[in-house]
């Protein structure tokens, strides 16, 4: 078969086709690769545990460089995004800065449009879309709130799955905090005992994962608001 009005295609000889569209490349997300061991990371341990009163979220306070270097020692990992909510930050730290500072202006304009602030379940969807179609990398927060419909825990993916549980933990020193959660929680836990838990088990993981360290941020989050508090010293809380 004759292939004389075959045009040229670009493995002919190098050079792009001009029968062809010129195309430009999508952005692959790898753009943070770049810096490698330059980029700030957290590390980190993050749990958040369900009670009839609230919910706790307990954070470690490192974040490295290059999981190697200790960049920062008071990093304050877990931010109020919602009247009644807050996230934790796991992952580059600039990732999930821009993660919270995106979901914090979608629930004020959630409130300003309908007078009433965003159901914790629509936040976590919100949430999970924007982990998976948005420019946040490597991510991996817990969300929790509290609502009409009672106290709330979600971990959300890097690839935007969200989990809805009593607690769950995330982070590089996960492993370490789950086998104390196993065994200390139970139903019925009152807020100031899941303060006590959540905090021990952040200690469990400082105490072998490089990645997470130097005190415990703790959030309180009822239906009143969010207070957030660090501590330095583990006996202060545990």
């Amino acid at each position: 078969m004759s292939n004389w009005n075959r045009p040229s295609t670009p493995g002919d000889d190098g050079e792009p086709s001009p029968y062809e569209p010129e195309l430009g490349s999508l952005p692959d997300g790898s753009r943070g690769d770049e810096y490698g061991e330059n980029v700030n990371s957290t590390g980190t341990t993050t749990i958040g545990i369900t009670t009839d009163e609230g919910v706790v979220i307990a954070t470690d306070m490192r974040a490295s460089l290059g999981g190697r270097f200790v960049s920062n020692k008071n990093v304050q990992k877990v931010e109020q995004i919602h009247p009644t909510g807050a996230l934790t930050l796991v992952g580059s730290v600039g990732g999930a800065q821009s993660f919270i500072r995106t979901l914090r202006a979608e629930v004020n304009l959630y409130e300003s449009r309908r007078g009433e602030p965003m159901p914790i379940e629509a936040l976590a969807t919100l949430a999970g879309n924007f982990a998976r179609g948005g420019p946040f990398r490597a991510i991996n927060p817990i969300l929790g709130g509290v609502d009409a419909e009672g106290s709330h825990v979600y971990s959300i993916d890097p690839a935007g799955g969200v989990m809805a549980d009593d607690y769950t933990v995330t982070g590089s020193g996960m492993q370490l905090a789950y086998g104390l959660l196993e065994n200390e929680y139970e139903d019925g836990l009152s807020l100031e005992d899941a303060r006590s838990v959540a905090a021990r088990a952040i200690e469990s993981a400082v105490e072998r994962d490089t990645g997470s360290g130097n005190g415990v941020f703790l959030a309180e989050v009822t239906e009143e608001g969010v207070d957030i508090q660090g501590h330095n010293d583990f006996d202060d809380v545990v």
